[in-house]
């Protein structure tokens, strides 16, 4: 057996372990689910029963969603999930993977269409190879970014990204969240000038509430 499958298993083990006392039904499912995140995770988690909490709470978050009865045709305008819905939901999902550019993601993967994107919310191995991608597009940006400027691009990513939310949620708080994850994709200089002109930041929230209302 390779070195690196027996390490996985021992970590399980210390997992579904840790896990069983206080979720005793669903212990094995939710060691699986956690399995799938990078092994320094786990071993942070088996040393911190906070990141381990954290962790398991969107475990049991997205084994709830995994569980809703999906979509159907019928009754289709009764049973619609908002975009609002969609978004708050896809983002609690590839939080579990702690990459640190969750908001970002989720954004990028709520520009696809609306079935695909609810395809993602049913299927974790889709969702994890789109994750996946959109961190390796992410990181080669973040790489290209560093090459032409000193300062940390994801301090300053972060940063903008809180001082963005923070307008944004004055003009539409029930979409926030969303319009800033698709404006975060827009290019860093524009971003800055966006934060100082408030024409140009109405108008580039009223784009992506026209983006999102494609969806109902």
């Amino acid at each position: 057996m390779e070195e690196g499958k027996e390490d996985l298993e021992t970590l399980g083990e210390q997992l579904y372990n840790r896990i069983y006392p206080s979720h005793k039904e669903i212990a094995g499912k939710l060691t699986g689910m956690l399995l799938e995140l990078p092994g320094s995770v786990l071993i942070q988690m088996l040393q911190d029963e906070s990141v381990l909490t954290g962790a398991l709470e969107k475990a049991l978050k997205a084994l709830q969603l995994e569980q809703e009865p999906r979509l159907t045709n019928k009754n289709e305008d009764e049973v619609s999930v908002s975009s609002d819905s969609v978004g708050e939901q896809l983002f609690d999902l590839v939080d579990v993977y702690n990459t640190g550019y969750s908001q970002k993601i989720t954004g990028m993967l709520l520009e696809q269409h609306k079935d695909a994107v609810l395809h993602l919310l049913s299927d974790p191995k889709l969702l994890e190879e789109q994750v996946n991608l959109a961190l390796k597009t992410l990181k080669e940006q973040s790489v290209e970014e560093t090459d032409v400027s000193d300062s940390s691009d994801t301090d300053d990513t972060e940063r903008l990204g809180e001082r963005l939310f923070s307008l944004v949620e004055q003009l539409d708080v029930l979409h926030a969240n969303d319009i800033t994850g698709m404006l975060l994709e827009m290019d860093p200089a524009d971003l800055q000038q966006m934060l100082g002109d408030g024409a140009m930041l109405e108008a580039a929230v009223r784009k992506a509430q026209a983006a999102l209302k494609t969806w109902n």
